[in-house]
């Protein structure tokens, strides 16, 4: 893997935490999410480290899917590998 930039380490931070979000209010309406929460910790030494969590608080009458987090952990994965092989 190729050294990455600090520029470009804050464009993938930036990027999980955009990719999260917008996957999780693609499948839950904004309105019914009361506290979303994305932490992304970057660590890059021989290689990238990615470690994000997304912690999500529903509106009580909300029947959002059980797995909605881990997926949009899942997706930003996703979307970060997708950067680093076209940069």
């Amino acid at each position: 893997m190729r050294k990455l930039s600090d520029q470009e380490l804050d464009e993938i931070s930036e990027l999980a935490v955009k990719s999260a979000e917008n996957f999780i209010y693609s499948k839950i309406p904004k309105k019914e999410v009361l506290d979303l929460d994305i932490k992304v910790e970057l660590d890059y030494h021989e290689g990238l480290d990615v470690d994000i969590n997304v912690d999500i608080q529903f509106d009580p009458l909300s029947k959002p899917d059980d797995g909605i987090a881990e997926d949009a952990v899942d997706y930003a994965i996703t979307e970060i590998d997708s950067y680093i092989a076209k940069n």
